[in-house]
């Protein structure tokens, strides 16, 4: 099995000893994102809707390295600071899926990396 390292200017560049996605056997997994503006490299400021909507394009830009959408989505993990929080990244979440229903799991962490309150990786099947 080879692997293949993706990356687009789309999507924040990594920062650390990792890459934005990885493929593999036919699947794209995604590292986390979160809510950093690629442009910038900066965390977006605003509540956990403006990082979630951030985060989903970030993510759609590591999609779109496979020529992937929201269908090809198998699986995703959501990653909360605050659980309370998730009816709101629920809402952009699913507005951001459209019809695509992959399996998720969502869990509250303690932290999350440069102080973001939402994280997302997906696993994709590659069409």
């Amino acid at each position: 099995m080879s692997l293949k390292i993706v990356h687009t200017a789309d999507a924040p560049a990594a920062i650390g000893p990792y890459s934005q996605g990885v493929v593999a056997n036919g699947f794209l997994f995604t590292a986390g994102q979160i809510a950093i503006d690629p442009a910038s490299g900066q965390v977006v400021t605003g509540d956990v809707r403006v990082q979630t909507e951030r985060v989903m394009t970030n993510l759609a830009a590591v999609l779109g390295t496979v020529n992937a959408t929201w269908k090809d989505v198998a699986k995703t993990t959501i990653f909360l600071h605050d659980m309370n929080d998730f009816p709101a990244v629920n809402e952009v979440y699913g507005r951001a899926l459209g019809d695509a229903r992959p399996a998720r799991s969502t869990v509250q962490v303690s932290a999350l990396p440069r102080g973001v309150l939402v994280e997302i990786e997906a696993v994709v099947a590659i069409p």
